[in-house]
């Protein structure tokens, strides 16, 4: 059972610093969204919901979580209707649910508390098993408040715009699983940095620096920057290298040639590409708050999740 959530809440729509950790005033709206796909996942919300409606706060659901899971007992209400009307957003999910909330919520000044339904989980980074701890303190007032920024990036193709879209973790050019290299033209500024032969290019926020593009080699940057990483996917040299770049860098990458090339965003969303078509990327206005329990480390966090805490046993250390 979760425990009784008091009547004291917390309003993070205050001015505040990337990162502040203080007592706020009541929130007044709690919209709760889930990883509808996951079986189960109605018990914890519901019990969440009846605790925080019988301590007389406002609950909401996200409009496609409540017809999932049978819970239309509650008002349901799209994305863009929680940023008006919501004061915070829990998240019960995988980073992946997160990500696509983070999107839609972006610029609305409504922070997120991400619980772990999924496997890593760097930002939705509170475990299931603690909420009933964890939450209450949360919903009083006591967290860590973080700013997440966003990249925002188009297509171009013979000088239209033909798609775009918003990041939390990172744009990626990719060849698809059966085509040949992409040779991409990479240009910063205006420019002209590269020509590069690879399986892609992946252009990540600090907030992405732990997922895809630490994967294929790249630097984990601390959530604090605002740089913007380049990492090559599987690069034809092994000189081209990844590069962390200024928050006001705009990056342009022209597709010189491809067979079956794409790109996507947060890896949710895609779109293809053709030879001579640019994607243009910067940093977008727009950010999104995350919010984590008071005394949160970032480096405890890292240590946990990589594992870096564990030492190679006598079977594996060969």
């Amino acid at each position: 059972m979760l425990a009784t959530l008091t009547a004291v809440w917390s309003n993070p729509r205050m001015s505040a610093p990337p990162k502040t950790s203080a007592l706020r005033t009541p929130f007044k709206t709690v919209a709760l969204v889930g990883r509808y796909s996951t079986a189960g996942i109605e018990g914890p919300l519901e019990e969440l919901a009846s605790y925080i409606l019988r301590n007389g706060q406002d609950v909401v659901f996200e409009r496609e979580t409540a017809l999932a899971t049978g819970l239309t007992g509650y008002p349901a209400l799209t994305a863009e209707e929680i940023g008006r009307e919501a004061d915070v957003a829990v998240v019960l999910g995988g980073d992946g649910t997160l990500l696509g909330l983070a999107r839609q919520l972006a610029g609305h000044n409504v922070p997120l508390i991400g619980v772990n339904h999924g496997r890593l989980g760097f930002m939705t980074d509170i475990p299931l098993e603690d909420v009933q701890s964890v939450l209450p303190d949360m919903l009083e007032g006591r967290y860590e408040a973080e700013t997440r920024l966003l990249l925002e990036s188009s297509v171009v193709r013979d000088d239209s715009r033909i798609f775009s879209a918003l990041a939390l973790n990172d744009v990626v050019v990719n060849r698809s699983g059966i085509s040949g290299m992409v040779e991409l033209a990479v240009s910063v500024d205006g420019n002209f940095m590269y020509n590069q032969r690879s399986d892609g290019l992946i252009v990540s926020t600090a907030t992405g620096s732990t997922a895809y593009a630490l994967s294929a080699g790249g630097p984990i940057l601390h959530p604090t920057l605002s740089g913007l990483v380049l990492v090559p996917i599987a690069p034809h040299s092994l000189s081209n290298r990844p590069i962390v770049l200024p928050q006001e860098a705009e990056v342009t990458i022209e597709v010189a040639t491809a067979r079956d090339a794409s790109v996507n965003f947060d890896m949710q969303s895609l779109t293809s590409l053709l030879p001579g078509d640019r994607i243009v990327v910067r940093r977008s206005k727009k950010t999104i708050q995350l919010l984590h329990p008071a005394g949160y480390n970032y480096y405890a966090t890292l240590r946990k999740k990589l594992h870096w805490h564990e030492y190679p046993t006598e079977d594996n250390r060969l």
